[in-house]
């Protein structure tokens, strides 16, 4: 691999990352994506808990609740002109004990003091007449009316085809694995070849820290935390209306029961710190952590279908706060430590970075021509119209009437066109984020072989 240098190279394709990449996009800038996995989001930004936070319990004055203040809200208009599936179902902070009630003014006060002035304590017999179905013994809550649900496959995916149509060279199986820097450019070691340019924006999650080591920085270690999670079957989705939240504690937000865009019942995530980075094996004990909790908050559960259970990495720090710093000597910057909140923050770190750019010296001239015009994605939520229930788009093409996993109620168009998109699939798994297929109660039992005949005729092979 040879090519020109570019005036930044961004590294790690997740929802952080891509977010960056679609927002320096607008900008006359030759832009490189380099992601070491196959496909973009597929750490941490696959794996939690999908929900569009509003920040109201991030720590007053702390830049993350700064920007997830304005990054919930540019992502909530952004997703709306993509077609991303997002919720408003609201929510609501449940307290069990004593202690607990005794800790809402509190949390109260802390949303108010980072903007958030919806949030409104509830007494006991209002919880139960919103959720009905809430275990026995709880003693009050707060209702937070403006968290939502949204779907975290599709929003790193749309800004990266954002990024890519406004000429950002994406590089996936491109792990960087050294820098030597001379003069006005940095050469980055690559397996690929090696990538030259003037500016590196480390957005590398998992592996930031590594990365800022090896540009000299070491202000953060990475200390993965695995959350282990439970999806529920649809038929679950009655149970409830909104995200149910416990008190937090030092350490954890806590286990959560939620409602997803795509119909299924979330419960988790535990926190468990571990050594190693790629680790997010589902483990005995928090699986079976997670149902006695789930029993606990909402008692209907425990005769309800398991469709199936997944873990993802939180990228935690010796930090309580976003770790991020632009060196304009160095022609770097990092963005590292983002945790679970950096789906919501997404836009509002993208934003802040550029801005940190500008300052240290980045040339940031609009490109002419350029329209910010988000990318209208394929819409894989339930609370929409998909396409297989789409009259029209079936008249014009009769593929999206000929559904390929039932489950699911994905179409052939729908597999067709996420075969052909600008940032397709390189396997099963990316074609299950762009599409559900697979992801239902069979979990691929029956569509499986179709999907993957679809898979090998576009020339995708498994992983």
């Amino acid at each position: 691999m040879t090519l020109a240098p570019a005036d930044v190279v961004i590294i790690g394709a997740g929802v952080v990352g891509t977010a960056i990449a679609r927002t320096l996009a607008a900008y006359s800038l030759d832009i490189v994506l380099a992601e070491a996995a196959r496909d973009v989001g597929t750490g941490t930004s696959k794996a939690n808990t999908a929900i569009l936070h509003t920040g109201f319990d991030a720590k007053p004055g702390s830049l993350e609740s700064r920007l997830l203040s304005r990054g919930s809200e540019l992502l909530r208009g952004y997703a709306s002109a993509a077609r991303i599936p997002v919720e408003r179902t609201g929510a609501l902070l449940v307290a069990w004990t004593p202690d607990q009630v005794a800790a809402l003014p509190s949390i109260e006060e802390n949303a108010r003091r980072n903007g958030y002035r919806a949030v409104r304590p509830l007494a006991a017999a209002e919880l139960y007449a919103r959720e009905p179905a809430l275990g026995p013994g709880a003693l009050g809550g707060l209702e937070i009316p403006d968290e939502s649900v949204i779907c975290p496959w599709t929003t790193p995916l749309a800004f990266a085809t954002e990024a890519v149509a406004a000429g950002v060279r994406l590089l996936l199986s491109t792990q960087v694995t050294g820098v030597v820097s001379a003069g006005d450019f940095h050469e980055l070691a690559t397996a690929r070849g090696p990538l030259r340019c003037r500016w590196v924006v480390n957005a590398a999650g998992l592996g930031s820290d590594e990365v800022d080591r090896m540009f000299g920085g070491g202000g953060f270690t990475i200390r993965p935390r695995r959350g282990e999670l439970i999806v529920f079957d649809k038929l679950a989705r009655t149970l409830l209306r909104s995200i149910l939240l416990p008190v937090p504690t030092a350490r954890t937000k806590g286990v959560l029961v939620a409602p997803t865009v795509y119909g299924n019942v979330l419960l988790g995530p535990t926190a468990e710190d571990v050594g190693d980075r790629s680790d997010t094996a589902t483990t005995e004990a928090g699986l079976r952590s997670l149902l006695a909790a789930g029993r606990r908050i909402l008692p209907g559960l425990a005769t309800e279908e398991v469709t199936s259970t997944y873990a993802g990495l939180r990228a935690a720090t010796e930090h309580s706060d976003y770790v991020i710093s632009v060196d304009g000597r160095g022609r770097y910057a990092c963005a590292g430590g983002i945790r679970s909140t950096g789906l919501s923050a997404s836009l509002g770190i993208a934003e802040h970075v550029a801005g940190r750019l500008e300052e240290a010296g980045l040339v940031l001239k609009p490109r002419p021509g350029f329209s910010v015009s988000p990318p209208v994605m394929p819409y894989i939520g339930e609370a929409g119209v998909r396409p297989y229930q789409d009259a029209a788009a079936i008249a014009a093409d009769p593929a999206y009437g000929q559904i390929v996993c039932h489950c699911e109620r994905v179409t052939g168009g729908e597999i067709r066109d996420a075969l052909a998109s600008p940032v397709r699939p390189a396997d099963l798994a990316g074609l299950r984020r762009r599409t559900r297929a697979g992801n239902g109660r069979c979990q691929g039992f029956y569509c499986g072989a179709a999907v993957s005949r679809l898979l090998a005729e576009a020339g995708i092979g498994a992983p």
